[in-house]
């Protein structure tokens, strides 16, 4: 099997990926109404080898560290997909599929521990709890990576979910991980509460 290299500080990563998949989903009309400025979703995915792939261990360590790494590079390739600014992206969520060999436990190392704190550095700020999905599957196994506004998430308008799918992933020893970014809510939101223009953004809720 082949893995990717990547450059710079990156070629340091504890994490061996063998691809790396980015998409942005646009939406420009929805019900017949125009959508002015359009809502936009970037998705960011890396396959990676799951090192604890086929064996038990108490200490998932690693896949700690892997997340932690795939958290900044995932985010920071989803800013980058919106060509906007860090302090311009509105919400954010993260996902994992584990490949047959491993286990849920393996996505739960990767997305909870230490993912979140450089996917908010990426998006500047992210006040407000990342929210998360995993599973367990197989080559084009489908997750929807859950959405919310990263620094309140009483935001109605940004209650949301993208997607994604890797056709020849995970296979037995790998994981999909799945981070996305947005520079908006849904479109035409209209059933009330918490509006944009109102966070606080302190307690990540409001």
């Amino acid at each position: 099997m082949e893995w990717i290299a990547l450059n710079t500080h990156e070629q340091d990563m504890k994490s061996e990926i063998r691809k790396i998949i980015v998409q942005v989903d646009e939406v420009l009309q929805e019900a017949g109404q125009a959508v002015n400025p359009p809502t936009r979703r970037a998705l960011a995915m890396a396959v990676i080898a799951n090192p604890y792939a086929g064996k038990y261990s108490d200490n998932l360590d690693l896949l700690i560290a892997i997340g932690e790494e795939l958290g900044g590079l995932l985010g920071e390739r989803c800013v980058k997909a919106l060509g906007i600014q860090p302090q311009e992206a509105q919400s954010y969520g993260k996902a994992a599929i584990v490949g047959e060999a491993g286990e849920l436990e393996h996505a739960a190392a990767i997305l909870h521990p230490k993912l979140g704190a450089p996917l908010r550095l990426a998006v500047s700020k992210g006040a407000a709890l990342v929210p998360s999905a995993k599973k367990q599957g197989t080559l084009g196994t489908a997750i929807d990576v859950p959405l919310g506004h990263k620094d309140a998430a009483f935001v109605r308008s940004h209650f949301d979910a993208m997607e994604a799918r890797v056709s020849d992933a995970p296979r037995a020893n790998e994981i999909v991980v799945a981070v996305v970014v947005t520079d908006s809510g849904r479109p035409l939101p209209r059933i009330g509460g918490l509006q944009v223009n109102e966070i606080v953004g302190q307690d990540g809720l409001r």
